[in-house]
């Protein structure tokens, strides 16, 4: 951001130069890129939501608010998800998830100390961040094609999310490259370790130690980018901070335990 890149250009820019990991890792696996034009629709909504709108949502909160409260706001997805299968898909509601969802919107609101400023406009960008991940996570979940997954599916997914957001770049006049060569340098290596290298770290993961496991693992996240925020970026930290993280943290495990046990029932 400092070297004059918008939100917008960041989004293109981590999807645009996974391209090539992402499709070599695709070939390797499925010894092929190709995907029929039937599977193509889900996968552009999946695409559109999960890594074009979520990510220009998140990363234009923090320019307003310190990226771990960003990051811990974004992580109110899990909640949103029991809530939305809730309404939609009719599921019953189980006590379980609801004190879930109760110690979501505490934490959420131990952010806010009377008297002190907050920046809504943050807020409210992360917390809809949140809410576009919730329905990419719905709809990745229902993505019933099994001939689509794995590498192939990500790349295909970053394919369509270059696409979608070069255009929303060049619409809003948001298209502004690095002007220096660090700036590029650093361009590439967030791509590299956002979108190439966190997916094939999560897939492996998955893989070793089960889906459920690794979501589990995932949530620590939030802690992690308070932990950079404060020590790098010299962000602030607090009580306030400590327990609401923690309280959104525990909210976010406490479904994803609630899951898997209920999967190993299922079996």
């Amino acid at each position: 951001y400092e070297d004059g890149v918008t939100p917008f250009t960041l989004v293109f820019l981590r999807n645009f130069f996974s391209l090539i990991p992402l499709a070599l890792l695709a070939l390797r696996e499925n010894k092929t890129i190709k995907i029929s034009f039937k599977q193509l629709p889900p996968i552009l909504l999946i695409s559109i939501l999960g890594c074009c709108v979520t990510p220009i949502l998140l990363f234009s909160s923090y320019q307003f608010i310190a990226s771990g409260t960003a990051t811990v706001f974004h992580f109110v997805y899990p909640a949103i998800v029991v809530i939305m299968e809730i309404i939609f898909f009719k599921k019953k509601a189980k006590i379980g998830n609801i004190i879930s969802v109760i110690l979501c919107a505490v934490g959420i609101g131990l952010f806010y100390s009377p008297g002190e400023a907050f920046n809504l406009t943050g807020g409210i960008l992360a917390l809809l961040s949140g809410l576009t991940f919730a329905s990419y996570v719905v709809l990745l979940s229902a993505f019933k094609n099994r001939g689509v997954s794995g590498f192939l599916l990500c790349f295909w997914v970053v394919l369509i999310s270059s696409v979608s957001s070069f255009f929303i770049c060049i619409f809003t006049n948001n298209l502004i490259l690095p002007s220096t060569i660090s700036g590029w340098g650093l361009c590439v290596l967030f791509s590299l370790l956002v979108t190439t290298g966190a997916v094939s770290l999560f897939q492996r993961s998955a893989f070793l130690i089960g889906s459920e496991r690794t979501s589990i693992l995932s949530t620590l996240e939030p802690i992690t980018s308070i932990i950079i925020g404060v020590i790098v970026f010299s962000e602030p930290f607090g009580l306030n901070i400590i327990v609401g993280s923690s309280l959104v943290v525990t909210a976010s495990l406490l479904i994803a335990i609630l899951d898997m046990r209920k999967s190993k029932k299922a079996r």
